[in-house]
């Protein structure tokens, strides 16, 4: 799978959407105009007035139809924005109003702790830092989604029903679909239809609670006016219902595909065929199915990994229907699901969206089970089951990634996390050590300074090579802090980094690191702009990137150099000698490189990394160099490293 193509094609989407949402904004202003002109042909007062003559097409005129065409325009405008706004402050809030949980690292929670290994895991296939993982507890239905606006602030999202009935192998399918869609590009798209969509939708709304307002009719209102008040609820909700036909229909034409692509890259993912596909068929043979009735999931419906509710019409759904997905990933599958038995959860509050989700449960687990077939009905998940399946996820995180158990443990909870982080900023050299721990005692955090002192022997002996993977297991712990402590985290890195009157390129990786990924959890980052569309516009800024590359890296600078520029088709670029290679001239170029546009960023990373790669192997520094300026670029990709 070429991920940075797809992300192109998610793109070229978004434009697709416009149009499709243009259109239907279009065709609901000659809708609301030709209800209007009715009412007046039908205006009793209007028909006296003009003798009661006249066809229906003389009611029309230009200027009222600007005036409909402005307060519509206006209208959805306005409901996108805001809709947008809230949305894009981070996949956090999506998860939230949906009734999501942070699973926290040191929850002791089986299920949810082999759901956090198995994200650890994935998350190392796809080469990126490891989300936030949340928890929807009363939903029994076997789903997740993965939201967020770029990979820095994504999330990824599972009902209990998910861990509780899957193995871990389908977990880690159903994972590696979800973060196949970050890598897609895919996020950014599924927001901006939510927002689209809800413009759209937005004018039924406003009816149907006209509708319900004529219920409480005022004293002193004249009958005129309470008749008049549902008359026009109900042209609204009219105009809505079709506005929401519209949007279904958008909604399911951009992402059936998305799901098939989603399904072929989990495989690359997880190797392995039979992982995602066996989540399908336990959805097919499991009575509640993938439903979800969360009160804000129906208008979310389509960055799920499965349909949340049944359709009569396929032009409506979201998802390609699930046997057409099995069949894809499983040419020989004989059409028999796999069938769970259900575990019953406590309901959550009862509100009018939650009761009638909950009707559409009885009804599509009624229909499910009509059509079940005879096969034996698996028993769930036994807690020995699950101790064989996650012992201990620690141990495991450990083998793999070649670290102390004491340290994975540690990047696990919020204040060994912040620990480690500054224990990686640190430097052995008597003085600047010192210097380094008053820091840490002035800090507010209670037992920082300790424990970064207790774990610093350990963190240094990893030296380089796995510094990377450690601090990107200390993410998901520290982004559970507080904004306040989040601001002393901070202030204390660039406080360690200034010990020495000097920022190391290290140090500055590292911290870029830090900061790329936990900003958005706790402020609202404006992404970069797509400002250069050829290499040539940013010709010196990738003269100094790859300059430092060729410098800090383990190869012949000259041949690495020449390598890089040749592969970017700037041949003409000569190698830069060390002391215009600061640090703070390879920050300035990396945001610079950050505003390319989209196709244009993994190419530069590709080439960065098959120059430093001349001598067959990446060095640790050469990695957390190419890695850093991934991140600052908001460039993941599996294919990288």
């Amino acid at each position: 799978m070429n991920f940075f193509q797809q992300q192109d094609i998610a793109r070229r989407n978004t434009r697709v959407l416009v149009l499709m949402f243009t259109l239907a904004v279009f065709g609901l202003i000659l809708l609301t105009n030709v209800v209007v002109a009715g009412f007046v042909f039908f205006s009793e007062d209007y028909n006296v007035y003009n003798g009661g003559s006249g066809n229906f097409g003389s009611y029309f005129n230009w200027e009222r139809f600007g005036l409909i065409g402005i307060g519509i325009t206006a209208t959805v405008a306005l409901v996108v924005l805001v809709k947008w706004i809230q949305l894009s402050t981070g996949g956090k809030v999506v998860a939230e109003s949906m009734g999501g949980e942070r699973i926290l690292p040191q929850t002791t929670d089986r299920a949810e702790r082999r759901c956090l290994n198995v994200v650890e895991e994935m998350a190392l296939a796809a080469n990126m830092p490891v989300p936030a993982v949340y928890v929807m507890n009363h939903e029994r239905g076997i789903n997740a989604f993965a939201a967020g606006i770029v990979p820095a602030d994504a999330v990824i999202a599972v009902t209990r029903g998910c861990i509780d009935h899957l193995r871990r192998h389908e977990l880690q399918g159903v994972i590696a679909h979800e973060f196949s869609h970050i890598l897609n590009g895919d996020m950014r798209l599924n927001i901006r239809l939510a927002a689209m969509l809800k413009g759209i939708t937005f004018i039924g709304d406003v009816g149907h609670m006209l509708l319900r307002s004529n219920n409480r009719v005022r004293t002193g209102r004249s009958r005129k006016e309470g008749a008049a008040l549902p008359v026009l609820g109900l042209a609204l909700w009219i105009l809505g219902w079709v506005g929401g036909l519209a949007a279904g229909f958008i909604k399911a034409a951009i992402s059936r595909q998305k799901e098939y692509l989603a399904d072929a890259n989990a495989v690359q993912f997880t190797r392995d065929a039979s992982s995602i596909a066996d989540a399908l068929k336990v959805i097919g043979g499991y009575i509640p199915g993938s439903l979800v009735h969360a009160a804000r999931a129906a208008e979310m419906s389509h960055i799920f990994f499965g349909q949340i509710e049944h359709h009569l019409w396929q032009v409506f759904a979201t998802h390609p229907p699930l046997a057409d997905r099995i069949k894809r990933l499983d040419k020989n599958w004989d059409g028999t699901y796999i069938q769970r038995k259900p575990i019953h959860y406590p309901n959550p509050p009862a509100d009018a969206d939650g009761v009638e989700g909950m009707e559409r449960a009885k009804i599509v687990a009624a229909a499910m089970a009509s059509v079940a077939t005879a096969a034996a009905i698996e028993q769930p998940l036994t807690d020995a089951q699950f101790a064989d399946e996650a012992a201990d996820f620690e141990q495991d995180t450990a083998q793999q990634e070649q670290l102390p158990l004491a340290l994975v443990r540690h990047s696990h909870e919020p204040l060994g996390a912040h620990a480690i982080t500054c224990a990686l900023l640190m430097n052995p050299q008597g003085d600047i050590y010192q210097r380094q721990m008053a820091v840490l005692q002035e800090s507010e955090t209670q037992g920082l300074a300790e424990l970064a002192h207790t774990l610093f022997p350990a963190v240094a002996e990893l030296g380089a090579p796995r510094r990377l993977p450690l601090l990107e297991l200390c993410l998901p712990a520290l982004k559970s802090i507080s904004f306040k402590q989040y601001r002393r985290l901070k202030t204390t890195l660039l406080r360690l980094i200034q010990a020495d009157a000097r920022t190391e390129l290290h140090e500055w990786c590292l911290y870029q690191l830090v900061r790329h990924y936990l900003d958005p959890e706790f402020i609202q980052v404006k992404p970069s702009r797509s400002r250069y569309k050829r290499l040539g516009k940013v010709a010196p800024q990738l003269q100094v990137s790859l300059s430092v590359l060729a410098h800090e890296g383990g190869g012949h600078s000259d041949t690495v150099f020449r390598l890089g520029a040749d592969e970017l088709g700037l041949g003409n670029l000569t190698l830069l000698p060390p002391e215009q290679c600061s640090v703070a001239a390879f920050s300035r170029a990396v945001h610079d490189l950050a505003d390319c546009y989209p196709l244009l960023k993994p190419r530069v990373l590709k080439a960065l990394a098959m120059a430093a790669g001349e001598d067959g192997q990446l060095t640790p520094e050469e990695k957390e160099i190419i890695a850093a300026m991934a991140a600052v670029m908001d460039c993941p990709s599996p294919e990288l490293l």
